[in-house]
């Protein structure tokens, strides 16, 4: 069984800062790409910040300048810092890995339970 658990959401002013948190345990063998999503009311879920195993990343134009996704690679881990939200930044955000649970096994994606972030005065 692999769990992805997330932490670090809430309710910020505009202009202020947030860390998200999301821990991979259980059975994993490797990690290959970690990923944000997020998911605002009445819209699809959408692809926020990327990074592989060797830490390159990619990111939404969105997001650009504002957001810094990174990733532990000992602790399965992946964050996003997120600066200079905006109101429309407000979404439930979810973590994403493609991973190999075991050494004989193909990857597959696992998703968080999600995080709300909310951005208002």
């Amino acid at each position: 069984q692999v769990q992805l658990v997330e932490s670090g959401g809430g309710l910020v002013q505009p202009g202020g800062s947030l860390r998200l948190s999301c821990a991979a345990s259980g059975s994993i063998f490797s990690i290959n790409v970690m990923a944000w999503y997020r998911q605002a009311p009445g819209k699809q879920r959408e692809l926020v910040a990327t990074i592989t195993s060797d830490g390159s990343t990619d990111y939404a134009d969105s997001v650009k300048g504002r957001f810094t996704i990174a990733r532990d690679n000992a602790k399965n881990t992946v964050y996003l810092q997120m600066n200079s939200l905006k109101p429309e930044d407000t979404a439930v955000f979810y973590c994403n890995a493609n991973l190999r649970p075991s050494w004989n096994s193909r990857s597959y994606h696992y998703w968080g339970q999600g995080t709300q972030v909310t951005v208002s005065s």
